[in-house]
């Protein structure tokens, strides 16, 4: 599975519709995902020849840890929806090979089997739904876990509108009807696995101290300012900040004490006429300074996409989707594959940009001109709509 595109393709042949949607739909007319792809492919790399690039070192240090790559996984919730134990196998790989999982509020295994699957490589991800205690129980169960990173996710107020969803009839928990059943008896493999495994649930909902259950349509605007001021005195760990695009608010964010921002469109599922996340980092990174912390996300599909978001202003790259395609499409040994073929990318990408380490990467190794400046071909994306982080 040498690509994300390979990845999808089979995802769409093994999962139902319904599930798929679910995992590949975005809000509106799903033009955001689409930018965010694009605005990344018409990016382009100067290649540079002659230099020494022996030696690779893909590792980075971010937030006072090292890691051995320059990206992750993204907080996604529902992950066992695109396969039995998706959760516990990213879990397995950020253990092995060294890089951050996050895990959300909404996951499909407990923060706390999660932190100590992945040998304390995970961060956890807040959602504000409900009321502010629950929220605070939340941060507190994730400090007693032992999680170090707290990101806190401000850009659902509402729930985008997804017509994917709507079409297809996707609500939490799953209420079985004619045409759901015929999609999931079309899919054998993936019904019968599922019904084997359980019906994949909101692992950290029902457990310990949050016992009242998830609302997935309810509001998730108690993260307002007020909020942040509170967290930022409760969680002594590191702070990020998560759905951020506009300059203003990341400077109001990094003076209100966060530890670092996440530059995200929600991969284009919250608001269709959002700018894609790789046309704002670039204002972003000059309105913090080149010191604050900064993570990105948002159409990142290959090693090259990796390296682009880090030479325009990023410190550290997450993923979301692609690792749901490669889980759906062929399990652990998908996901395994996927992510060996994505260090690889990055490896080549820096070899031929003249680069040994990822460390070394600015914006200097970027082309002056993009596709779309120079009205080159318009870039080809890698499915008919939608494809955000």
């Amino acid at each position: 599975m040498p690509t994300a595109a390979d990845a999808r393709a089979l995802a769409a042949k093994r999962l139902p519709r319904l599930i798929f949607d679910f995992i590949d739909g975005g809000a509106g007319y799903e033009t955001a995902i689409e930018l965010n792809q694009a605005d990344l492919l018409s990016m382009r790399l100067m290649p540079r020849v002659l230099a020494d690039v022996q030696g690779e070192d893909l590792g980075i240090s971010f937030l006072g840890r090292r890691y051995n790559l320059p990206f992750g996984i993204a907080p996604m919730g529902m992950c066992n929806l695109a396969w039995p134990g998706t959760d516990k196998v990213f879990a397995a790989e950020a253990s092995q090979r060294g890089f951050p999982l996050c895990v959300s509020t909404a996951s499909s295994t407990t923060l706390e089997d999660l932190l100590r699957l992945s040998d304390g490589h995970a961060w956890f991800q807040l959602y504000v739904t409900g009321s502010i205690e629950a929220a605070m129980r939340f941060v507190d169960r994730a400090a007693n876990a032992g999680y170090e990173n707290l990101l806190l996710t401000v850009d659902v107020p509402k729930l985008g509108k997804r017509p994917r969803d709507l079409r297809n009839g996707f609500e939490t928990p799953f209420r079985i009807k004619v045409p759901q059943f015929l999609d999931f008896a079309m899919h054998p493999r993936w019904s019968i696995g599922t019904l084997l495994a359980g019906t994949p649930l909101m692992a950290n909902f029902g457990t310990g101290p949050n016992t009242k259950g998830y609302d997935r349509k309810a509001p998730r605007d108690g993260a307002d300012w007020s909020f942040l001021a509170r967290l930022r005195d409760r969680w002594k760990g590191k702070l990020i900040v998560k759905g951020v695009l506009s300059a203003e608010d990341a400077v109001a964010i990094r003076d209100a004490g966060a530890d670092a921002v996440y530059v995200s469109n929600h991969g284009g599922r919250q608001l269709d006429s959002a700018p894609s996340t790789i046309s704002t980092l670039p204002a972003i990174r000059a309105a913090v300074g080149p010191d604050f912390p900064l993570l990105f996300d948002g159409g990142v599909r290959s090693g090259e996409d990796v390296v682009k978001a880090l030479a325009s202003g990023a410190n550290f790259v997450l993923l979301g989707r692609p690792f749901l395609y490669a889980m759906a499409a062929d399990g652990a040994r998908g996901v395994s594959s996927f992510l060996d073929s994505l260090t690889s990318d990055v490896a080549i990408a820096l070899a031929q940009v003249g680069l040994k380490r990822v460390e070394d990467i600015d914006e200097a190794i970027l082309a002056s001109t993009s596709a779309r400046k120079s009205g080159g071909a318009k870039p080809i994306l890698l499915r008919g709509s939608g494809a955000g982080s």
